[in-house]
């Protein structure tokens, strides 16, 4: 009896004015060839992270939809959240 576990990316998402990649991951248990479980977690990465380290797909999503206008336009979002969320 073998057991094996994988993990792939099932999906993946550009989503709204900033471009947040959202990614959806499925790790796959199977015994002797048959899946006998599955679980999915998500993950999400706005204009401000660091996607050195992620798989290439979205490497290349990120190099090419955030632009440096998009980065600066992300950055004034945040600024004015956390001014308004210190004025309540």
């Amino acid at each position: 009896m073998a057991i094996t576990k994988e993990t792939i990316t099932a999906k993946i998402e550009i989503v709204g004015e900033y471009k947040i990649i959202q990614v959806a991951y499925d790790t796959i248990i199977k015994e002797d060839g048959t899946e006998i479980s599955r679980l999915r977690h998500r993950n999400s990465f706005t204009p401000d992270k660091d996607v050195s380290s992620e798989e290439k797909e979205i490497k290349d999503l990120a190099n090419l939809y955030w632009t440096d206008e998009l980065k600066a336009s992300w950055q004034t979002k945040l600024d004015k959240d956390n001014k308004l969320g210190k004025d309540q």
